[in-house]
């Protein structure tokens, strides 16, 4: 049985736990729950601060981990990174009071910078060549301006409505994160091919969300314009319609590219254009 380290709250946890019910994984839904084996998947969950979460996957108190990327960096620990997630995803950001004047980096020189994330903060302070003191706090960083604590804050930013209620804006980017599966570098043969389960399972979900399946109608005399923006997986499935002239044709196509495709399928006449999400897709 593999060891699953998870957020035991906020939008990181609930990502994660959608991640492994979209994998097939059943397992008990209890209030104030601490662990929760699965029924179905030999997996344990363990619900633990995001923080920890490294320190104990590389301890071996967890097989397994989901976390930010940030955490990951923060505390350094000995871990290896099996799979990007693409969720949860933020940026670390300086950010400063909105009165402040500020021409470039160079203006950090000397001030006080609050963070929770010392660590990350003090290597890019280093890299810029710039000398700042940094306050090292938990919990509300976007206070400590307001406050008289620091000069400008360090902290993970989303939308940015949180440093725009604070009176704060955003004036460097150190860092972008998003969630990783984390293992620890000395499983067992056993936990590997239980992992390796895991890891295929998730891949056939992350595929699929990227991508949309479409089906349209095409006359035969323009099957080949439309196919060449429209390669699909290996091609597309080209099927004959009951009007004789006439084909239906079925691709999968990225999602970040969706709307430039689709444009180019309706120049190319493309017509009567179904999109369907993808629940799995085994690559």
């Amino acid at each position: 049985m593999l060891r699953l380290a998870i957020q035991k709250k906020g939008r990181l946890s609930e990502d994660s736990l959608q991640l492994i019910k979209a994998c097939g994984i059943s397992y008990p839904k209890l209030k104030n729950r601490l662990t929760a084996t699965a029924y179905n998947f030999p997996i344990q969950i363990l619900y633990l601060r995001d923080d920890d979460i490294p320190k104990y996957v590389a301890d071996g108190v967890a097989d397994i981990g989901i976390v930010g990327e940030n955490e990951v960096l923060e505390q350094n620990q000995i871990v290896s990174t099996i799979e990007e997630l693409r969720f949860s995803k933020c940026r670390l950001c300086i950010a400063i009071p909105r009165e402040m004047t500020y021409n470039g980096l160079k203006d950090l020189n000397g001030k006080n910078i609050a963070t929770s994330y010392p660590t990350i903060l003090t290597d890019f302070l280093e890299k810029e060549n710039l000398n700042c003191n940094i306050q090292e706090i938990t919990g509300s960083v976007e206070i400590g301006p307001s406050i008289g604590l620091s000069d400008a804050i360090f902290d993970i930013v989303s939308s940015g409505s949180t440093l725009l209620s604070n009176g704060l804006k955003e004036v460097a980017t150190v860092m972008k994160s998003q969630a990783l599966l984390l293992a620890n570098p000395n499983l067992s043969d056993e936990q590997q091919a239980i992992l390796d389960k895991l890891q295929f399972r998730i891949q056939a979900v992350l595929a699929a969300k990227k991508r949309k399946y479409i089906s349209l109608n095409v006359p035969n005399d323009k099957i080949e314009a439309v196919t060449n923006v429209l390669p699909g997986v290996r091609s597309p499935s080209i099927m004959p319609l009951a009007k004789g002239d006439w084909s239906s044709l079925h691709s999968v196509i990225d999602e970040d590219d969706f709307w430039e495709v689709i444009d180019q399928i309706k120049a190319a006449g493309g017509e009567g254009i179904l999109v369907v999400p993808i629940e799995k897709m085994i690559l």
